[in-house]
C-alpha cells in the first residue's frame, strides 16, 4: 500500500481530480469484506436538468437536434463563456486527454450534475391544496431523488418516523434508468448498479430516520430480494432487519415453465426502540385468501361495559351516590340527559322525567334497586365524548341497556392503541382495536389478504382517481396503509417519507390513517419528472425536448402523482368529477368525500452558492425553513421588510438590532419551535440565541445551511 500512495501522491500533484478518483476507489477496494455483498461502485450517478438554466462554469451536454431519436453526445462539457446577445456558450471538453472547445446554441445544452457535486437546494412552489384547517401540509417534490434526499438533511435530520420506498425492481424491462441510461436485462452490469444506485440514497435516508425509534419498509420482488436484504444489513448494522411474503395477485402472473409469481417481498427495518404495534390475533394477516377485514366492525371491536352494577352487595343503599335517572328519549333510545343522585329516603318514581323522555334505573330483572358504575358528574362527562350510550332500545317497552366504556379503553383511544373511525348516530363513538391492544401474538410474516390484490387496490385505484391516466404496477393502497399501521399508528404526529413515491400511494395511505384516527401525520413524497420509456420516442418525434411544457406535462409527476394527491384529497377528478365508487376495508365511506388534508407542491431548484450567501435566492430557501419547522402555518415568502417576522411555527431575524421585539412576538407564541438568525458574527447568533425560549431551536443563517450540503457531499461510495 505504500507504493501505492506514493504513486497516488505523484497523480495528485499533476492531475488533483484524478488522483482523488483513484484514492477514493483504492479506499473502497480495501474495505471490500472478505465474505458478504461485495459489487462495483460505479462512476457517480449523473443527471440532466433540463429547467435549470445554464450559468457560467456548469457541466453540460449537447442534446441531439430536435427531431432525433438518437442517443446523442454524452460527453461532458464546462461552460466557459456565455454569450448572451449571440445566445451561444463557449464550451471546453471535460475529463478527455486532449482539451476540446466548441460553441453551441444555448437552446441546445442541458445542465448535468454529478452525483458528487456540491448541490445548493431550493424549492418552488407549483401549486398547493388546503381542506385541512392547522394541520401539516403533506409535501410532494419533483426532483431527483438523491438530490431532493439531501436537501432534506437540512429539514429532517433525525426526525423521520417512517420511511416506505417501492424502488424499481430492475425487471430488465426499462423500468429504471442509470446515468440517463435504461438500465435492460442484457446490461452485465445490471445487479451492481441497482445496488449502487440504493446505497447511495439509502445511506442519505439513513440521516434522516430517527435513530431512537423509526422504521424503513421497502417493497421488492424475487428478483433483488436477495441483495437487497444483504445490502440492508450492512448499511443498517444497528437496525432489526425482518421479511414479509405478501401475495399481490392471488391469480399469479403467468411464466411458461416456471412457476408464476403471486407475491412480493416487504423488508422492515426496525431501529431504537421501534417495534411492531399490531391489530388483535384475529385480525392479522394470514394464510387464507379471504381477507377476513371486510369492514370496520370485522376487526376487535371496542369492549362496551354494561354500567348497572351486578355485584350482590352493590344495592342502592351501598353508595346512594351512585343511583340516579338516565333519561332516554322514547323515539330514538339516544340519552337525553343524566339525573342527579337521589337519597334513599326519595321514591325514584317520583322523579319528574322530562317531556319526550323516560327514566332508566340500574333495576335488575326482578326490581332490585342496584347502583350504575359510574357518579353523575363522572359519567356526564363520558357521555359528552362519547363514551356512554344506550343499546338494544325497545320503544314499545320503553327499554334498553345503558353501556360505557372503561378508563382503561378511554386511555386506548387517547394514546391510539384503539382507532375510532366515526360516530354513531347517538353520538358514542365507533371504532376497533388498533395497536398495541394485544401483546400476546405475534403478526404472522405471510400476508395473503383480498385488500393487498394489486390490480383492485392499486391500478383500479388510480383509474378511478385519474381516469384514463395508467401508471404501470401502482401498489395497493390497503396495503401500504397496512404496513404503515404497524409502525406509525400510535404516532399521530408521525412524519412519513417515500422516496420512490410514484402514483403517490403513501401519501394517500397517510390520509386514510389520520382519517381514522384524527391524526396529523404528514407524508413527504419524492418522485421526479419522468417520462416513459415508450413515449419518449414519440414526443422525440414531434420535435420535443426533457424541459419543453409539452414534453413536461406528461411526466410522473405532473401526470400522475400531483393529479392522484389533488384528487384524494379533493374528493374530485382532474376534470372536476365526483370521484366514483367507495373506499373499502379498515374504514368505508365514498372517494368523493375526500380528505380534510393539506398538501403542497413543489420542484427542486438548484442554486448558485454566492446567491444564497448574500440572501439573493430567500425566495426559493424559504420553504425549506417552513419544512423545517413542520411545514404548519403560514410561510415568510420574503424578505420582511421590517428586519423580522414571526409566523405560526418559526420566526426570521434579519436585522439583528431588532432582535428585541423578534423575541417578545416569539415568547408570546407558544407554537413556534424554530428561530432562524441571518447573521455572519456568531457573537451576534449566541447573543439572540440566549434570550430565546428553551423550547426554541436556534438557527444560523445562512452559516447552517452553507455547511450542512458541504458537509454531506462526496460519501466514499462515489
Amino acid at each position: 500500500m505504500s507504493r501505492l500512495t506514493d504513486l497516488i501522491a505523484k497523480a495528485k500533484a499533476k492531475d488533483p481530480q484524478l488522483g482523488a478518483d483513484l484514492d477514493r476507489e483504492i479506499k473502497i477496494l480495501s474495505s471490500r469484506l472478505p465474505f458478504g455483498l461485495n459489487f462495483e461502485r460505479h462512476s457517480p450517478e449523473v443527471v440532466e436538468l433540463p429547467l435549470r438554466p445554464i450559468r457560467k462554469g456548469d457541466k453540460v451536454r449537447v442534446q441531439p437536434e430536435r427531431g432525433s431519436t438518437k442517443k446523442g453526445d454524452q460527453r461532458l462539457w464546462q461552460v466557459k463563456t456565455i454569450h448572451k446577445t449571440k445566445k451561444v456558450a463557449d464550451l471546453e471538453s471535460l475529463g478527455a486527454v486532449d482539451v476540446e472547445t466548441q460553441t453551441v446554441a444555448m437552446s441546445d445544452l442541458v445542465v448535468i450534475a454529478e452525483f458528487r457535486d456540491t448541490i445548493w437546494p431550493g424549492l418552488v412552489s407549483t401549486g398547493k391544496v388546503e381542506r385541512g384547517g392547522d394541520k401539516p401540509y403533506h409535501s410532494v417534490i419533483n426532483g431527483e431523488n438523491y438530490h431532493v434526499l439531501k436537501a432534506l438533511t437540512y429539514t429532517h435530520r433525525g426526525k423521520v418516523d417512517a420511511i416506505y420506498i417501492d424502488p424499481p425492481y430492475n425487471t430488465g424491462a426499462k423500468d429504471w434508468k442509470y446515468n440517463n441510461d435504461y438500465v435492460e436485462g442484457d446490461d452485465i452490469y445490471r445487479h451492481s448498479k441497482w445496488l449502487a444506485m440504493m446505497e447511495r440514497r439509502l445511506l442519505v435516508a439513513k440521516d434522516l430516520l430517527n435513530p431512537a425509534d423509526s422504521v424503513l419498509i421497502v417493497s421488492i420482488d424475487e428478483k433483488e430480494y436477495l441483495r437487497l436484504g444483504l445490502l440492508l444489513e450492512q448499511i443498517f448494522p444497528e437496525g432489526n432487519v425482518s421479511m414479509v411474503t405478501s401475495v399481490i395477485s392471488a391469480k399469479g402472473a403467468v411464466r411458461p415453465g416456471r412457476f408464476s409469481r403471486v407475491e412480493e417481498h416487504i423488508y422492515f427495518v426496525f431501529f431504537g426502540a421501534a417495534t411492531v404495534k399490531w391489530w388483535n390475533s384475529n385480525m392479522l394477516p394470514s394464510g387464507s385468501n379471504e381477507d377476513t377485514r371486510g369492514a370496520a366492525q370485522e376487526f376487535a371491536p371496542i369492549e362496551w361495559l354494561l354500567l348497572r352494577r351486578r355485584e350482590p352487595t352493590s344495592i342502592r343503599a351501598a353508595r346512594p351516590n351512585q343511583f340516579y335517572p338516565i333519561f332516554v328519549n322514547v323515539t330514538n333510545g339516544h340519552i337525553h340527559s343524566i339525573g342527579d343522585a337521589i337519597t334513599l329516603d326519595v321514591d325514584r318514581n317520583l322523579v319528574p322525567t322530562p317531556e319526550g323522555t323516560v327514566a332508566l334505573w340500574p333495576l335488575k330483572p326482578d326490581g332490585t334497586e342496584m347502583l350504575w358504575g359510574l357518579t353523575p358528574d363522572v359519567l356526564r362527562r363520558n357521555w359528552a365524548d362519547g363514551y356512554v350510550r344506550v343499546d338494544n332500545w325497545k320503544p314499545a317497552k320503553k327499554t334498553g341497556s345503558v353501556k360505557y366504556l372503561q378508563t382503561g379503553v378511554i386511555a386506548k383511544i387517547k394514546s391510539g392503541e384503539i382507532t375510532v373511525t366515526g360516530r354513531a348516530d347517538n353520538g358514542s363513538v365507533i371504532g376497533h382495536v388498533s395497536v398495541g391492544a394485544n401483546t400476546g401474538t405475534s403478526p404472522k410474516r405471510v400476508w395473503n389478504m383480498k385488500s393487498h390484490n394489486a390490480e383492485t387496490g392499486g391500478t383500479n385505484m388510480v383509474s378511478a382517481l385519474i381516469p384514463n391516466r395508467r401508471f404501470p404496477f401502482p401498489k395497493s393502497l390497503y396495503a401500504v396503509e397496512d404496513a404503515l399501521r404497524f409502525v406509525v399508528a400510535h404516532k399521530p404526529e408521525a412524519v412519513v417519507l417515500d422516496f420512490f413515491s410514484g402514483s403517490g400511494t403513501t401519501a394517500h395511505a397517510v390520509m386514510r390513517l389520520n382519517k381514522q384516527d384524527g391524526g396529523r401525520r404528514q407524508c413527504i413524497s419524492v418522485t421526479n419528472n419522468e417520462v416513459a420509456a415508450d413515449e419518449q420516442k414519440k414526443l422525440r418525434e414531434q420535435g420535443l425536448r426533457p424541459g419543453d411544457p409539452d414534453w413536461e406535462k406528461w411526466g410522473i409527476c405532473d401526470y400522475i402523482t400531483k393529479p392522484r394527491v389533488q384528487a384524494a384529497i379533493s374528493g374530485k377528478t382532474p376534470n372536476g368529477q365526483p370521484i366514483k365508487g367507495n373506499y373499502r376495508f379498515t374504514d368505508e365511506f365514498p372517494m368523493s368525500e375526500g380528505f380534510e388534508e393539506n398538501a403542497e407542491f413543489f420542484t427542486l431548484t438548484y442554486e448558485a452558492e454566492k446567491s444564497v450567501s448574500h440572501n439573493l435566492a430567500f425566495v426559493r430557501i424559504a420553504p425549506l425553513l417552513w419544512l423545517r419547522a413542520g411545514a404548519r402555518g403560514k410561510r415568510i415568502e420574503k424578505i420582511p421588510s421590517e428586519g423580522w417576522e414571526v409566523t405560526d411555527a418559526y420566526g426570521l431575524l434579519l436585522a439583528v438590532d431588532q432582535a428585541t421585539p423578534f423575541i417578545e412576538v416569539i415568547n408570546t407564541s407558544s407554537d413556534v419551535c424554530v428561530a432562524f438568525i441571518v447573521t455572519d458574527d456568531d457573537r451576534h447568533f449566541q447573543s439572540v440565541t440566549k434570550r430565546l425560549p428553551k423550547d426554541v431551536e436556534p438557527v444560523r443563517l445562512y452559516e447552517s445551511y452553507l455547511t450542512n450540503f458541504s458537509f454531506t457531499n462526496g460519501e466514499w461510495t462515489e
